[in-house]
């Protein structure tokens, strides 16, 4: 028997059948045995019927992306079984309920080791002790699969149960109970079979696991709803769309700390009426994916020239129109940038991972409030429903900016109200492009907004003596956000190998950075082969300098993304003038894997390929 230290797990089913759940289950009881994890989820644009399947990568070190091969597929039904066989390595397994799949009709590789689980038989045996019927129990089959998995694994059963425990609180605490009889049931009829000793997968028990509560499980819209009631944000407005809806969801099931979350009719009045709460001094944002980011550009440039602070998160998803409604890309990079006709400035964030996008989630508020100006946060369907496992980290140090607020002591007569709009220039022209800022109700600090040009005071104008310096004005803000955000939040050169000068340089941005650092370390390791990373953080302002800087000295750069047009080499290009002619692409739908990028960097550096183009995935 041969062990690993990296395990590609797989289990599908038809939505509505509780695959979520058992991939749940078994990466947090893979990490309850102090393993690392990355969770993959893959579903169709429909409620209940439709194939979708969840991997989950194990690893004895941190781990931020998928790969191809599948080392141990679980299924208790037979559409899985069908559509992945495929996938399944030589030596590996294949987990399945012998009632419904016969193996022998499978795609399935000559050396994969079979193991028939009696799903129906442990129902009934838990039925009859519990006096419920086999059909209310048919959800704890996900329970069976990922015990039979922990089984040929080797990973201890306590660690099943320590997963429960987390997953079942409160009113469903008594579910630990039932779960576990499955639980058990299914990890002896595994340790019962003699073919378990010719797995070559077992996991090689971590070293030097990492201590109880050490680490967080998450994805990133988790972190980022974590991070809007770090920040006060009092106000969340939405309309119902994927991926984007999964973060909503989840702030409203955490109504009890204090931030309203509204689902309104559509997205321009979820846009309008985010851009009200920040009108009045209320944190606010919207969270939406194209489609509603497409809707809500009107409403981001009224907020742009009359400089009111707003956060939208955009997280993509396959497009054009409603494209491919549950699957990822990275196409909305260039539409976030010139959404909306004329120009206003526009502060464009791109995290790369889950914490990344908890900490940019918390400045994003502070970034709309300190520059006076819309944000927009692009993330997308890979971070937005992927599941990683981070250490634990620190956020005692962040502040909140509310920006420059203008002072109280202003008086207002009320029989002369002309001479109290005179008395505010609320849009007052300063070197550096920030104006005072006040709020509905006080005194003395009366002023005109419209979606027009306005003077000062925001009276209407389209007197180009005023028009000139008030597009000045309102665009300096973001040479002082370049001159002010951190040089790390702006871009990041990740070169893990420490070599001088490597003949491949990654650059890319957003959710590619796990795969990209991933492959990183594969190259190194595997294939003795150099590559460093720049990860663009910051898209608008975008950092010319910074970038012109790190590419100084590159050899080949390569342009990683998800997309067909390349996205980021056209910005690039735009901005610095530079032109990166390799590329690595892929617009399926489907996330990049390590696999995937391994070869591909592996093909440009032997073969200087222009362009390569992948595909792989359900």
């Amino acid at each position: 028997m041969n062990r690993t230290h990296d395990l590609c797990w797989m289990i599908g089913g038809p939505q509505g059948t509780g695959v979520d759940s058992s991939a749940t289950l078994f990466g947090r009881a893979a990490a309850a045995a102090g393993y690392w994890i990355y969770g993959r989820r893959e579903y169709h644009s429909n409620i209940k019927g439709e194939h979708s399947y969840f991997q989950v990568r194990v690893k004895n070190e941190p781990v931020y992306s998928h790969t191809d091969p599948v080392h141990l597929l679980a299924t208790f039904e037979n559409s899985t079984a069908e559509l992945h066989a495929f996938e399944v390595v030589d030596n590996g397994a294949f987990i399945y309920d012998p009632k419904v799949t016969d193996p022998t009709k499978l795609d399935l590789k000559p050396g994969v080791l079979l193991f028939p689980i009696p799903f129906e038989q442990i129902l009934e045996e838990i039925a009859q002790a519990t006096g419920k019927t086999p059909t209310s129990l048919a959800i704890i089959k996900n329970t069976v699969a990922v015990a039979a998995s922990m089984a040929l694994c080797q990973v201890e059963i306590g660690a099943i149960e320590e997963a429960l425990t987390g997953i079942f609180t409160g009113s469903k605490a008594k579910l630990v109970a039932l779960n576990m009889q499955a639980a058990t049931k299914a990890y002896e009829v595994m340790k019962n079979n003699p073919d378990t000793e010719k797995f070559n997968y077992v996991l090689e028990k971590p070293a030097n696991p990492p201590a109880k509560g050490s680490r967080y499980i998450l994805n990133a819209a988790t972190a980022t709803g974590l991070a809007k009631l770090k920040a006060g944000c009092r106000l969340q407005t939405y309309y119902s769309i994927t991926p984007a809806v999964d973060e909503c969801i989840y702030l409203e099931d955490l109504s009890e700390y204090g931030l309203p979350v509204v689902q309104c009719e559509d997205e321009i009045a979820a846009i309008n009426m985010a851009i009200g709460g920040g009108t009045t001094g209320v944190r606010a944002s919207t969270s939406t994916s194209g489609p509603g980011m497409d809707l809500m550009a009107e409403g981001l440039g009224w907020a742009g020239i009359n400089e009111v602070p707003v956060v939208m998160f955009n997280y993509m998803r396959g497009g054009p129109s409603t494209g491919l409604p549950t699957r990822h890309e990275q196409t909305d990079m260039l539409a976030c940038l010139f959404s909306g006709h004329g120009e206003y400035p526009k502060i464009v964030v791109c995290p790369g991972d889950a914490k990344e996008q908890f900490f940019d989630t918390f400045k994003a508020f502070n970034y709309a409030d300190r520059y006076q100006t819309p944000v927009t946060f692009i993330s997308d369907k890979l971070l937005a429903n992927n599941t990683v496992c981070f250490p634990k980290f620190d956020d005692s140090n962040m502040k909140v900016d509310l920006g420059l607020m203008a002072g109280k002591d202003a008086t207002f007569d009320e029989n002369n109200v002309e001479a109290a709009l005179a008395k505010f220039p609320r849009f007052k022209i300063t070197e550096d492009g920030i104006s005072p800022r006040a709020l509905p109700g006080m005194p003395g600090h009366i002023y005109w907004m419209t979606g027009d040009e306005h003077c000062e005071y925001g009276h209407i104008t389209e007197d180009p003596i005023i028009r000139i310096p008030m597009q000045e004005k309102r665009m300096k803000k973001l040479d002082l956000a370049l001159k002010e955000i951190l040089p790390e939040d702006q871009l990041m050169v990740h070169n893990p190998s420490g070599a001088s000068n490597p003949p491949i340089t990654i650059v890319s941005w957003g959710s590619t950075k796990g795969v990209v650092l991933d492959s990183i370390k594969e190259l190194k390791e595997k294939h003795n082969l150099d590559v460093n990373f720049i990860q663009i953080r910051l898209l608008s302002p975008f950092p010319v300098e910074a970038f012109k800087k790190a590419m100084a000295n590159v050899k080949r750069a390569v342009v990683v993304e998800s997309s067909f047009g390349g996205q980021i080499t056209q910005l690039i290009t735009m901005r610095t003038g530079i032109q990166i002619e390799h590329e690595v692409l892929k617009w399926s739908g489907r996330p990049i894997s390590e696999t995937e990028l391994v070869a591909a960097i592996q093909e440009i550096n032997e073969k200087q390929s222009r362009k390569v183009v992948l595909s792989y995935g359900l």
